[in-house]
């Protein structure tokens, strides 16, 4: 198989594998994403047929993969500095995602960290209006079980750490209804059980990573 013919194939199995997993996961279908990687795959496509420059087709993959979900990678790399607890790199970390144009999908995931980082930072109130303004919007496009359960799990815990036991109740219980088998969903049973049991018994309330 020739070169070309190598990367258009790839190109096209990239769109339909990652475009299958999004709605395996409940997500929108991007249009951004499929336009970007045919975009992507036409240039070098054509670069192949009509030029000398050759890309090797393990590194256009690379490259492909980069290009399409680099607001997702840089908001990953921002969780990880989040979690050793440098708040202000993390911070600036998703504020550059969210200027690289990201789809809707993944702008909404960029502000559920962005929610999860305020909620670290002790700014109860702005968290809470950030995942509350998030979970309206997860429907536009499908947000996914996983950053739906993780937006309601720390919606929990932020209105929990504001003495407001009654909206932690019902967004721990969104948690079971939106994904059951997960890790949300018995720390959020487990803050359930307490609740109901023992109102004044210490809660393990600590917020969960996107």
């Amino acid at each position: 198989m020739s070169l070309y013919m190598m990367i258009g194939l790839i190109g096209l199995s990239y769109i339909v594998i990652f475009g299958g997993m999004a709605l395996i996961r409940r997500e929108g279908l991007s249009t951004r994403f499929a336009i970007e990687s045919l975009c992507i795959t036409a240039i070098f496509t054509i670069l192949a047929y009509f030029t000398a420059i050759q890309i090797h087709p393990v590194l256009f993959l690379i490259l492909l993969y980069l290009v399409t979900l680099r607001a997702r990678i840089i908001s990953d790399l921002g969780v990880m500095v989040a979690r050793r607890g440098n708040f202000v790199q993390a911070e600036r970390i998703y504020n550059l995602a969210s200027h690289l144009w990201p789809d809707q999908t993944s702008e909404l995931i960029i502000k559920i960290n962005l929610a999860t980082l305020l909620l670290q930072k002790k700014q109860l109130d702005e968290s809470i209006s950030m995942f509350t303004e998030v979970l309206s919007e997860a429907n536009k496009p499908f947000l996914g079980v996983k950053y739906e359960a993780a937006a309601h799990y720390n919606l929990g815990v932020a209105h929990l750490r504001n003495n407001d036991s009654s909206r932690a109740m019902v967004e721990f219980n969104n948690v079971l209804d939106t994904w059951p088998a997960s890790l949300y969903a018995r720390r959020a049973s487990e803050a359930l059980e307490r609740l109901h049991k023992k109102p004044a018994q210490p809660i393990d309330d600590t917020p969960s990573d996107s």
